[in-house]
């Protein structure tokens, strides 16, 4: 009898986690605007300020994007805030990561496309041992991407944005506020949503 009520209650405690792994699973997906794409506060804190004439809010009530500095192709420093003004996708991305290489060609796209408008920082994840500057160089050359490409060897990227898998990928407004992101690989179509959310 005590192992039949065990039993019972064992399959009544496996019955509520399930369901409330569907509830937080319904949730996030809810959440989402389209595959991973999801809608920042400032992006909501922005669309309510606009519906709201008598409001005083401005975009300096909504914190800016995390700072951090990288390296371009020719070693120089260059920082996200040195695009404040413009518009910015901030894509983080290795050669070894799968996922990452199948995001790429919707990324020449929309560079191919948006390039003159937005500033495209493709920010490889340079830890000197599975990732170096010459394999990260080599894979986008041999691939053909013309899309410009960052080194972050510093980890201040990572750092700033809490990247701990990667794709991720980061849509900044030109007054340089997070309108959208992404965790996980994106296609075209999530792409153009998240460029259509910035300002």
């Amino acid at each position: 009898m005590k192992k039949e009520f065990k039993l019972i209650l064992l399959l009544l405690s496996l019955v509520i986690i399930i369901g409330a792994a569907f509830l937080l699973y319904d949730r996030y997906a809810d959440s989402a605007l389209g595959d991973n794409l999801a809608v920042t506060e400032s992006t909501v804190s922005k669309e309510e300020n606009n519906s709201n004439s008598e409001s005083d809010a401005t975009s300096e009530d909504v914190p800016l994007a995390p700072d951090f500095t990288v390296y371009d192709i020719n070693g120089n420093k260059i920082k996200l805030s040195d695009f404040i003004g413009k518009k910015v996708i901030v894509n983080f991305w290795a050669s070894w990561c799968g996922p990452c290489k199948n995001e790429m060609p919707d990324f020449q796209k929309a560079y191919e496309k948006y390039g003159n408008d937005i500033v495209f920082m493709m920010v490889n994840m340079t830890d000197g041992s599975s990732e170096t500057v010459d394999s990260a160089k080599s894979f986008i050359e041999k691939s053909g991407y013309t899309f410009p490409i960052y080194f972050d060897k510093d980890e201040s990227a990572l750092y700033a944005y809490y990247v701990y898998s990667i794709p991720a990928t980061y849509f900044i407004s030109s007054d340089g506020t997070l309108a959208s992101y992404a965790r996980g690989m994106i296609n075209e179509e999530a792409l153009t949503k998240g460029i259509g959310l910035m300002k």
